[in-house]
């Protein structure tokens, strides 16, 4: 009698292809985790997935809302505990593209900073041990595991590596801002972008003005460039002592101490409330701590360079401006893609 054997299956995945503006770098993924249409939809169903806390009450999302360019509008999160965390959760905004991960830099990629969260006891308090057997007890979650990654089954590093690539399909570059930047530096304008550089008015420009000039606002030192960061940590004169290390925490350094991750400005007027504890409520608050409020402490940014007089002593009407031109970086699109919001 002849036994019969059964083929072993295989799934190849399918590449995917990101969508990055013209005037962007080139995003750099990481050779163990190519992007696939396959691994961003897993991504994206497991950043929604309460199954990865501890008492399946909330997922990622609970904290990064779409409506708040994927942040928390709370001061600070709360866990599945009741238990507070002592910073503000940061905008979920072009992350492909950062360096560094946590306000003080804890992570060095996009996965290992996914990792943490659900075992954190502030958090989602959970162990992956947990997560991944409810993960595997499903047959749909089995599939699109197998989808995406072939054999192997589940674990926490395929479940960073799917959220990861979903993450990095979330980019933000079809603001007003956008086409401000693309006009200055010479680049051209498709049609959509024409209509709307039209509408950008004087008094944005002159806020973009403000905004990287040495004598006014002088914001662009930390804050340039399509994705409105730089790579740094920077004490901004929140404190003249600190409750909060921040990245001296981290290093170990106390010429690290009070300095935490330059955030990224992109969509700002929906990512209330501001700087890593939250502590402003409001761009004017962001726009009057610049402007009067700045103190001087032993790791001061240098770059703050009227950090001696409390800062860069703004009038009513500059901050006004300065306000208008932040508000050009808001980008609806991106807030209310539907392909980064909770798969139905």
């Amino acid at each position: 009698m002849l036994s019969c054997k059964k083929d072993k299956v295989t799934y190849e995945a399918t590449p995917y292809e990101l969508e990055i503006p013209s005037h962007f770098p080139q995003m750099i993924i990481p050779e163990d985790n190519p992007m696939t249409v396959e691994g961003v939809e897993l991504g994206r169903k497991l950043f929604y997935e309460t199954l990865l806390s501890g008492d399946n009450s909330i997922s990622c999302a609970e904290c990064h809302a779409p409506s708040s360019a994927y942040s928390d509008p709370n001061q600070f999160s709360t866990g599945i505990d009741g238990i507070q965390g002592g910073r503000n959760s940061m905008a979920l905004i072009n992350l492909g593209w950062n360096q560094a991960f946590f306000w003080d830099g804890r992570a060095k990629t996009l996965e290992e900073q996914i990792l943490i969260p659900v075992e954190d006891p502030i958090e989602m308090h959970e162990t992956w041990t947990n997560a991944v057997s409810e993960l595997s007890a499903s047959i749909e979650y089995r599939n699109m595991f197998f989808k995406a990654f072939g054999d192997g089954g589940i674990d926490s590093t395929r479940v960073a590596k799917a959220i990861a690539q979903f993450l990095r399909t979330m980019i933000s570059g079809s603001s007003k801002y956008d086409v401000m930047y693309k006009f200055e530096n010479g680049l051209s304008l498709n049609s959509t972008e024409q209509g709307i550089y039209t509408t950008v008015t004087p008094s944005e420009w002159a806020g973009y003005d403000l905004f990287k000039s040495l004598n006014g606002a002088d914001c662009f030192h930390c804050h340039n460039g399509p994705l409105m960061q730089v790579h740094k940590f920077s004490n901004n004169g929140l404190d003249a002592t600190f409750s909060d290390l921040g990245r001296g925490g981290v290093t170990g350094n106390p010429n690290d101490n009070g300095k935490f991750k330059v955030p990224t400005l992109r969509n700002i007027a929906y990512s209330a409330p501001y700087m890593h504890d939250g502590r402003l409520a409001t761009l004017d608050d962001v726009i009057n701590h610049y402007s009067n409020f700045i103190q001087m402490s032993p790791t001061i940014d240098p770059l703050i360079e009227f950090a001696g007089q409390g800062g860069v002593q703004l009038d009513a009407l500059e901050k006004d401006l300065l306000k208008q031109f932040l508000m050009t970086l808001s980008d609806e699109n991106f807030v209310n893609n539907p392909d980064f919001q909770e798969p139905k």
